[in-house]
């Protein structure tokens, strides 16, 4: 399956995901939006934390030139983000459709990256 969108926002499945992640583009950020007892019982490597309801206050952190994809346990909370940043002038947003739950990729456990600030989101990946 390919990339389709949905209301707007384009989605990517889990074979996408993994090329990703197996090469990261230098435009392209992965966030995690869950929160953070989801994000330590298995995450992504390298993927940071940004839990969904830090989002709107971290909005200026956000580089209208990045792709930013998002994930979370099923796709829903990801997709609500990208429709939200879409809406507030981020454009280039991208939800993991599917989720964790269809992960099949490697994943670690504990806390790893969680960003917090503004400052920190605007210089993670630079």
């Amino acid at each position: 399956m390919m990339s389709f969108d949905q209301d707007g926002i384009k989605q990517i499945d889990v074979d996408e995901l993994k090329a990703l992640v197996k090469s990261p583009k230098e435009d392209t950020v992965l966030i995690d939006v869950r929160e953070p007892e989801e994000y330590e019982s298995g995450h992504i490597p390298g993927v940071p934390l940004v839990p969904m309801h830090t989002i709107p206050n971290l909005i200026d952190g956000f580089h209208k030139d990045k792709e930013y994809v998002f994930i979370c346990r099923s796709g829903n909370r990801s997709q609500n983000v990208s429709l939200f940043l879409n809406e507030n002038g981020v454009g280039k947003v991208t939800n993991f459709n599917g989720g964790m739950l269809s992960y099949d990729g490697e994943t670690v456990n504990g806390s790893e990256i969680h960003i917090t600030s503004v400052d920190e989101l605007k210089g993670w990946k630079k």
